[in-house]
Formats: structure tokens, sequence, C-alpha cells
């Protein structure tokens, strides 16, 4: 790091607004800005954000993002036109699929699954073959590949080809000489192959995936062209690096060259960020519950490290990447209340930037959970945004009123109350599927909430759950940015290796794993990570013979067979209740390559005499769950509390850009970093 770059900038794109944080490497003091998302054109939301900032770029270490543009283009169906080359025969893979029914749609009859990403008429076969060790039985039919291709190109229009022949993980030979005819017959088409994306077996998430990577590469290079062009005309020359779905960064030519690693990226700063709060505050435990404007993301923190899983799935897609294990839903402060045959919902359809809530004022006409928040008294209209916008209170009453009100025979301050309650059921929902539904109790749990409605709704959380203690971080609106800030370079590497572990010996394991090994050391070196900082870590992916998924086991540095089964019995047991004498069979063999980076310096805040008197600024009235009535509530400015400050509810404290919310039966305080604690006062 050169002497004059000593900031470090992190920027997050959100349903309703892009959050930028600049961190100061060597004070760890940090600002945050936020502007709207700009969904036409990406990139421009991002610039704006960066230049409420006003940094010197010149002076930037490190440039992180995290992008939801790959994730975006498939939901809204917005990505390149694309085409499959496939083995001869297998035409219908993709279209088949595994001929499931999404479990939102089990028992609807009258299910239509969605138009697919590719047509049939854009998925051609070519001649070849290999069986399920990787042999040849029928060799590359090269003229049939450049057949292939100019019917996708010059008769279709395609500008992306997914190559996914069977078994190619076992052997990538034929794969790599078909990209390599297209590449050179068409030069400007994208070209993604299975074997460089997900070396692993199940044909068709395999396909699934590289169509994925091919349907995104095209608008995902232009973007990111088209945002380092901006950042270097700004004068930045430090290391632009991008977010990966299963945390971590990576450059932004390792992005481009495999866009799917970044479709799930928007979610993992937090994730990264709880982690690093589950360590540093000593809280192993912890329930990592993101609220932006259109989703909540909750993640299982154990032993500060996140759960995570290596497939994804994005609009019934099956995704071979790692990833962490989240459970999002539409709910957040966007989300839109409606009535179906009197019956009150919330979600997952949103309001999103543009138009936005009622209260904006931007042409949006249906209640939101942010126009119910400001109805409740939450959310002080004058103050939105530290003061940046406007919210018009009568608006939104006028449209609670016409749409929710009116419908269920309500008043309006009791729909918006109703609004919450919906809400809050779907949250504890989202909660229960990552605590409940697998052993775990959440009242041994802390929950950290963030995002710029997580404050809000987190406490009324755990009150229903009996989760012992919420914590809301400094500037939690802009935590995902923050906690990007401490990312390290990631590359993960896998192999499928169906074999049983008692008949592999330890040196052809060993084997494998060097070999895997000397790729991610070169990554990392391509991405300018010297030895001194790279590290690497193994794993296996190991299951009972017969069982369909698997259970991940790190391995250390000597292979020690019987040490790995016990591992995997003890892992089998704690999840599933049993372990069995079966044969335990290898799925995949995992590397993780690791750049380890400068983690963000967290200040230790000094107590402020006088007691938190010095930070009231008013009292308003404001709906309180525990009471069910609007009740008078002591607004509080976070700016201006300190360490060991206390705070019984019904009280507020408002930041600008997030409120925490106390009910009357809860208290606050707040750590000597200057984090709040918020703790239920029934049984203290």
């Amino acid at each position: 790091m050169a002497a004059d770059q000593d900031l470090r900038m992190a920027v997050d794109i959100g349903g309703t607004f892009v959050d930028a944080v600049e961190l100061d490497m060597m004070t760890g003091a940090f600002r945050l800005a936020k502007a709207p998302t700009t969904p036409g054109e990406p990139w421009r939301g991002v610039t704006d954000a960066i230049a409420k900032l006003a940094t010197d770029l010149a002076r930037l270490e490190v440039f992180i993002h995290g992008t939801t543009l790959g994730l975006n283009a498939v939901l809204e169906r917005r990505g390149a036109v694309t085409g499959i080359i496939i083995n001869d025969g297998f035409r219908d893979i993709f279209m088949i699929g595994r001929g499931n029914v999404p479990d939102d749609h089990m028992y609807d009859f009258q299910y239509e699954p969605p138009e697919p990403l590719v047509k049939r008429r854009r998925i051609a076969g070519v001649g070849c073959r290999l069986d399920y060790k990787g042999r040849e039985l029928v060799p590359l039919d090269e003229t049939g590949v450049r057949a292939a291709a100019r019917h996708l190109v010059e008769e279709q229009g395609v500008e992306a080809i997914a190559i996914c022949f069977l078994f190619s993980f076992r052997d990538p030979a034929h794969e790599q000489r078909a990209a390599e005819i297209i590449r050179a017959q068409y030069p400007e088409v994208k070209v993604s192959i299975s074997s460089d994306i997900a070396r692993e077996h199940r044909e068709y998430e395999r396909t699934s995936t590289t169509v994925l990577d091919a349907y995104i590469r095209p608008i995902f290079e232009r973007y990111i062209d088209r945002l380092s062009g901006a950042l270097d005309d700004g004068g930045f020359a430090g290391r632009f690096l991008v977010m990966r779905s299963g945390g971590g960064a990576m450059t932004t030519a390792a992005a481009k060259a495999s866009p799917t690693q970044t479709v799930l990226s928007g979610p993992a700063g937090g994730i990264i960020g709880a982690a690093f709060m589950a360590d540093l505050l000593d809280r192993r435990d912890l329930i990592s519950f993101d609220v932006g404007g259109t989703s909540l993301d909750v993640c299982l923190i154990e032993n500060a490290q996140p759960v995570t899983a290596h497939e994804a799935e994005l609009e019934h897609y099956p995704l071979l990447i790692p990833t962490y294990d989240i459970r999002t839903i539409g709910a957040g402060g966007g989300s839109i209340a409606w009535t179906d045959e009197g019956l009150l919902k919330v979600g997952p359809q949103s309001a999103g930037a543009e138009p936005g809530p009622i209260c904006y004022g931007r042409g949006g006409d249906r209640p939101t959970v942010t126009d119910a928040a400001l109805i409740l008294g939450y959310v002080d209209p004058d103050r939105f945004l530290e003061g940046q916008m406007t919210l018009d209170v009568a608006a939104a009453r006028s449209g609670i009123e016409r749409w929710i009100g009116a419908e269920l025979g309500m008043d309006v301050e009791a729909a918006a109350a109703g609004i919450y309650d919906v809400l809050l059921a779907r949250t504890v929902g989202a909660v229960r599927q990552v605590t409940v539904e697998r052993g775990r109790d959440p009242a041994t749990f802390s929950l950290l909430a963030f995002g710029g409605a997580g404050p809000l709704l987190a406490p009324l959380v755990a009150r229903d759950m009996g989760i012992r203690e919420v914590i809301v971080p400094i500037v939690p609106s802009g935590f995902s940015a923050w906690g990007m800030l401490g990312a390290d370079i990631v590359n993960d590497y896998a192999r499928t290796d169906l074999r049983l572990l008692d008949e592999v010996s330890a040196d052809d394991l060993e084997s494998l794993f060097a070999a895997m090994e000397a790729d991610a050391s070169a990554s990392l070196a391509d991405q300018g990570i010297g030895a001194d900082n790279a590290a690497t870590e193994r794993q296996l992916e190991l299951r009972y013979m017969g069982q369909e998924h698997a259970l991940t086991v790190a391995v250390g540095g000597a292979i020690d067979r019987a040490a790995l089964r016990r591992a995997f019995e003890e892992l089998h047991e704690a999840r599933y209740g049993h372990a069995m004498e079966a044969p335990v069979q290898i799925l995949n063999v995992r590397v993780r390559g690791l750049g380890i980076g400068r983690s963000p310096t967290v200040a230790i805040r000094e107590p402020a005499g006088g007691g938190p008197e010095r930070a009231l600024l008013n009292e308003r009235p404001a709906y309180c769950f525990a009471r069910r009535t609007m009740t008078p509530f002591a607004v509080y400015d976070r700016a201006r509390l300190a360490p060991d400050d206390r705070i019984d509810g019904p009280a507020m404290v408002d930041e600008g850009t997030s409120v925490t919310v106390i009910q009357s039966d809860q208290r606050l305080e707040v750590n000597r970093y200057g984090h709040l604690l918020v703790t239920s006062t029934e049984g203290a």
C-alpha cells in the first residue's frame, strides 16, 4: 500500500438504495453515503453514492463491490441471447431438468413453468462422448462444433454459448477444444464451459450453472468495464475487487471469467461482517438479520463461522457455486401490503427504488412497510436519510386507509400495525428455518440486526422468539458494505471423486489435493497475492453410501481416513441424530485458496458524562407492540450516545438512515464499540 493510499471503499447495491462506505484503515473512522438505486443504469447509482462521499479516489487502496446485477438480469429476463452446445442426443437436459414442481407450487395442478432462459431451437448437439470414468468413447466432431456454432450465431443470433458435455468433470478436453474452435470462429461471442465453472457431477445442475454463467456474462462484463472506467476517470489507481456469493472477493478479471460467482454477492458482505462481529464481541453464535428495501436475508453464524452450502438456486435453476446458506424472503421496507379475499398480506412484491413507497412522492400508489412505519411513528418524516428526503405523511395515511383500512374495516393505525404483524409472522418463519428446523434453539443466539429496516424489526422478532439479545452495529444501514471491507481474496476449486473413503489411499487424496492447491495458488498469484499472504483450506464432502446429500468435513495437513470417518460420523449425529455402520463415500474434494487481507480497525470509544439525556431529541407518539397502543416514545440521537449509556423502553434511537425501536418491555445498552444491545426487561 502506497503511503498516500490509506483509504478503502465498499459499495453495496440494494433494491432501493446504493450504500457507499469509506474506511480510513489507519484510524478505523468511516463515512456512509446513500443514493437511490438506478435499475435501468445500475452503475449510475454507484457513481452517485461515490460522488456524495467526495472521496479523493487516488487515495483508495481498494474499491470493493457487491452487486446484484447478475441476479437481477435473471429475475428480469434481460440477459444475453444464449445458446447451448451439448452431446448429440442430449439436447433436452436443460429443458427437462429434474421434472420437479417448485415447493411453492406443490399442490398447484395448473402450474406452468416460466419460459426457459434458452429456447430449444438454440440448443445444438454435437458428436462426442466420455464414459463415467472420463474415457473417450466418441471423439469430438470438430466439424459438427463449427456447424453448431454457425447455426447458433448466424441463424439464431446468440451472444453467448454454454458448452456442457457429459462427464467433462472427469476430463475437460472436449469442452476446451470446442470452446477454442468457437472463439476462433466467432471472437465476439462469449463462451462458457462447464469444466471451468463447476467441475462436479450431476449433468443438469452443471448445465444450469453454465447456462446462467453465459446468460449474464456479456452484461456483467459491460457493467464492470463501465464502472471501472468511471473510477479510472476519477483518478482511482488501486485494486478493484468484486464480492463472491460464498464470501471473500476476487479481482474484476476473475469476476468476468466466472460471473456466476457474484450473483448472490449482495448479502455476502453483511455475513462477512457478522462473522467478524461474532469474534469481536465474543458472541460466537449469531443470527445475521439483514432487512433492506426489498428483501430480508437470514443466515446462521455458528462458532463465529457462517453456515455455507455448495449449491444455490436462482429462479428455480440450480447453481453449483459455494454460497452462504441464506434464507431470503420478499419482505423489506418497500414490500407492498395488499388484501386477498379479506386477508392482509405483505410482499413479496416490492415498490423498489422506482417508484418507491407512497410517502416518497415518486409515483408509488400502493402502501408499503415504510408507509406503515411512518404512520406508526417509527420514522421522522423530516430526518429520513439524514434529512435528504422529506416524507409525505398525509399521502401514506391516505394510501393505507384506501387500500387496507377500508378493505378490512380498520382505522389507519390498526391497519399499519396489522401490516407489521403480518411482516413479523413472515420474518419469524425465515428465522425458524435456519434455527428451529435445524435443531437449533434461537434463545441461545444473539440477533445481529442491520440493513435500513433491520434495527426497527429485530426487537419485535426477539420478543416473539425469545431471543436473548439484539445487536445493532454502528451505521447498520451500511453494514453490508462495511463487512466487505474485511473480505479476503478467495478462490474455490472442486472435483467430484465418487469413491469409497476406505478404498482411496491417502497418497491418492494427497496428490489430488496438491494439484488443486497448485491451481488455487496460481490463481491467487494472478490476482496479486504474494506467497506470504496466501493460504489454502482442504475439505471433503462425505456421505453414507446410497445417500443423496453430503456433509462437509475439514481436512488437516496429514490425511487420516479413520479420523475423517470419525469426524463425519460426529457431524452426522449432530445434524441428524444418528450415525451408521454403512460405508462412507467421497462425493467432492474441495480446496479454497485464501489471499489474507487486512481487517478493518475497530475503535474503542470512551464513556461520556451526563447519561443518555445528552442524546435526547424529543418525545413523540409511536405504536408499542407490548402495549398494543400508541404510546409516548423518547427519541435519542445515536451520534450522541456513548458506551455504558442505558435506556429503558419505550424509546427510539434515530441515526438518520435507520431507527432502532425499543418496546416498553425492553432496554438498550451501548457497548464500548458503540454498538447497541437490546434485551428484554422481563425477568431481569
